[in-house]
């Protein structure tokens, strides 16, 4: 799976603010994902991210 950094994902679930669009913040073996509605950030390991996305959106 291809993502970049200011890529912009759509997950499977929904964070608890009710946005499902993140931006990737930092790329690696764990990603540094930032949540598009309320600004939280989280690290999340490439399985599982990969596993949870349902769409990628390039950057422009």
């Amino acid at each position: 799976m291809d993502i970049n950094v200011g890529d912009i994902l759509k997950l499977k679930k929904q964070h608890p603010c009710g946005s499902k669009d993140w931006e990737v913040l930092r790329v690696g073996a764990d990603f540094r994902l930032k949540c598009l509605g309320c600004g939280h950030q989280i690290m999340i390991a490439r399985k599982l991210l990969e596993k949870n996305v349902k769409e990628i959106h390039e950057k422009a």
